[in-house]
């Protein structure tokens, strides 16, 4: 395969950034991700040219993205701690190595940018009134972004739903539904019947970037798009296929589907950061919220799409919750 070019992933040990960095591997790019522990990583992966820095430091992202024409910037704090000190430095300095290096940044959009005003169905225009504090931070992540654009620093933002996926980290599903390292034999459903929610599977989202960067010479300076993902229109979708997976696995009908104690969550939220970022979001489980694709089918034509079940299928396989794997234990599932 042709070689594309350089592309510097920030968060390659991550959900996103770590599905980017493979696909955007086996379609030619070389990979440079930048790590606070690189050596070991190397030793891990050895696919990628691991560089050893840190996101916070603006001289070690610069010289990461020397020679670079795409920076994913797919980094966060780990477990979510110190986000209004960290996450905002952190996109200043890929700003800063995409202005020196001319790349593109490559951001991956998240709902927590709207509230309620906004819903249920999320376009591009849409107001951004951020409900809460971290979607706040988000908001404003995106507005440098269209400021540095107006400069000639360019950027791409694809919003999609709640990740799931074979090797996603921090999300809802792997924290919240499931227990990764563990037989599936309870799913914790934080949302309602009748209240719609928006997932999304992590190799459709790299799969669309990959093919939104492919045709980066027809992009806008500062270009947006929205994905479907998979819709569960009444909120039961997803839960009833992780059910029916778990119980085809075992030849058991005895897998319980079970309302998330959010009042437990409230109650030990301020001494557990991950638990206070989940109670914050709970908004975005009490009334239905989705993204509409037009503007992206318009420009590709179709949304990559697996089917929710083999999507499913795969994400418990990788989570270790089904297959020879699942050995209960414990595996605990994170990403920086």
């Amino acid at each position: 395969m042709t070689t594309q070019g350089n592309a510097l992933i920030l968060g390659a040990t991550g959900g996103i950034g770590g599905e980017l960095a493979r696909q955007l591997s086996q379609r030619g790019w070389r990979i440079n991700a930048l790590h606070r522990a690189a050596a070991s990583q190397r030793a891990r992966d050895p696919r990628f040219n691991w560089i050893q820095g840190d996101a916070m430091n603006p001289s070690d992202v610069i010289r990461a993205a020397e020679g670079a024409s795409l920076i994913v910037h797919a980094v966060n704090p780990p477990g979510y701690r110190d986000w209004d000190k960290l996450v905002l430095p952190m996109i200043d300095n890929t700003i800063a190595a995409a202005r020196q290096s001319g790349a593109r940044i490559v951001l991956p959009g998240t709902i927590y940018n709207y509230g309620p005003d906004a819903f249920p169905v999320i376009t591009e225009s849409s107001p951004q009134n951020p409900f809460t504090r971290k979607g706040a931070i988000r908001k404003e992540m995106e507005r440098r972004l269209a400021s540095a654009a107006e400069a000639g620093v360019r950027s791409l933002i694809v919003r999609a739903g709640d990740f799931f996926g074979p090797q996603a980290g921090n999300n809802w599903f792997s924290q919240g539904l499931v227990k990764p390292g563990k037989p599936v034999t309870a799913i914790m459903n934080p949302g309602a019947r009748g209240i719609g929610h928006q997932w999304a599977y992590l190799p459709d989202v790299a799969e669309t970037i990959c093919r939104l960067v492919a045709m980066d010479a027809s992009l806008d300076a500062f270009a947006m798009f929205h994905m479907k993902g998979h819709r569960d229109e009444d909120g039961t979708r997803m839960v009833d296929a992780i059910r029916r997976i778990a119980e085809e696995e075992t030849g058991s009908s005895a897998v319980r589907i079970r309302a998330m104690p959010w009042w437990a969550l409230m109650a030990i939220s301020p001494f557990v950061p991950t638990l206070r970022e989940m109670k914050e979001m709970r908004y975005l489980w009490q009334q239905p919220v989705f993204l509409d694709n037009r503007k992206l089918l318009g420009v590709l034509g179709e949304e990559p799409h697996t089917p929710l079940e083999d999507a499913v299928r795969a994400t418990l396989t990788g989570l270790r919750c089904i297959g020879t794997a699942a050995i209960g234990d414990g595996v605990t599932v994170t990403a920086e």
